[in-house]
């Protein structure tokens, strides 16, 4: 089969879906079989279907804390309000009161990536009709300011969610792709920001084996430096990105999603030292105070090179692999590259214990 990046592009969609746990919300998996010549359509096309998805249940509403001067008592009252209109002899109350919103971080966000979106020239005019159409019913709605908006103050609960997807592709759209003009405006750039995208290279290979793979404990805990005194207070955070653990084996995986996987030394491809001193030095300190046998592995995102790396070193007793994940396939070729890293390590199956 002919590969090209609409390929790429639609698999996005997949690490999307996995990293989010969408995979199933009905109303996403038509996207899956649309072709995409840039991201930004289909960020543009998953944003218009999720947007409808919440139309028809209802757009998140949450209390929001108002104060203003009425007539009748509502809420609870202002006493210094109050003292000031009695001062200036106005027969009003000044009350602050709790009112269910639409007009919430969770909705800003979604109008405000929309409309940006929109904006866009690389967005055919068939997905900006749709996000512009759904807008309609968000009149109530305040854009923001893009480098305003707190992510880490965010909380997903049972009523809102639906929008944990829609939100992490705001966000890789905000974060990842927005630039700023000379007279301060923004815009989207014409590509996806590479550290955005490692995050969630690095989520999507953490939720697949979680959701493919219950019978392997999957987690990405930091892992103890392996100390004779106990001192290390300076020392460095050593933070996993997935560690497979199942019987008496254990696999700590560092994904790496770079626009060049090799470095070159004296007219050479070679690993990047940093990244194998970084999982060796994982696997060490792990293997330390773990009592199963501990491997390590490197796993790329494939790129363009001429050489991709596919290496097995035995290293002081532990096993360091150096794998690349090409993400140019259909997205079942993918999922077997990873399931063929668990039968190796772990000799099983998706979903299935042995």
């Amino acid at each position: 089969m002919t590969k090209d990046k609409s390929i790429f592009i639609k698999n996005i969609y997949y690490m999307l879906a996995y990293a989010f746990a969408a995979l199933r919300q009905d109303g996403y998996k038509s996207v899956a079989g649309e072709r995409f010549e840039n991201p930004h359509n289909l960020f543009a096309a998953i944003l218009a279907r999720g947007i409808g998805i919440q139309l028809k249940q209802g757009l998140y509403r949450e209390y929001l804390s108002r104060r203003e001067d009425v007539s009748a008592m509502r809420g609870k009252i202002d006493l210094q309000g109050a003292v000031r209109n009695r001062l200036a002899r106005k027969r009003l109350l000044t009350c602050e009161y709790g009112e269910l919103s639409e007009n919430n971080p969770f909705n800003q966000i979604l109008k405000t990536t929309a409309i940006l979106l929109m904006r866009h020239p690389e967005v055919e005019e068939t997905y900006k009709t749709d996000l512009k159409r759904k807008l309609l019913f968000f009149s109530e709605v305040s854009a923001v300011d893009p480098p305003s908006i707190r992510w880490a103050a965010i909380r997903f609960q049972r009523n809102n969610h639906t929008y944990r997807m829609l939100l992490g592709v705001c966000q890789l759209v905000l974060e990842g792709m927005l630039l700023t003009t000379g007279n301060g405006e923004y815009r989207l750039a014409s590509f996806v920001d590479e550290q955005r995208m490692s995050r969630l290279y690095e989520k999507f290979i953490l939720e697949y084996f979680i959701r493919e793979y219950p019978q392997i404990k999957t987690s990405a805990p930091q892992i103890p430096w392996a100390l004779d005194d106990g001192a290390g207070t300076l020392l460095p955070v050593m933070q996993s990105d997935v560690v497979l653990r199942r019987g008496n084996t254990e696999l700590i995986i560092d994904a790496k999603y770079y626009t060049r996987i090799m470095q070159a030394r004296y007219d050479a491809d070679r690993i990047r030292s940093e990244h194998l001193y970084q999982i060796f030095a994982y696997v060490k300190n792990e293997a330390a105070s773990s009592p199963r046998q501990v491997s390590g592995m490197l796993l790329y995102a494939g790129t363009d090179e001429a050489v991709q790396p596919d290496c097995v070193y035995q290293m002081s007793g532990n096993k360091i692999s150096v794998k690349t994940l090409d993400l140019n396939r259909e997205f079942s070729e993918i999922a077997e590259q990873l399931n063929q890293i668990a039968a190796e390590h772990f000799g099983t199956a998706p979903g299935f214990c042995r």
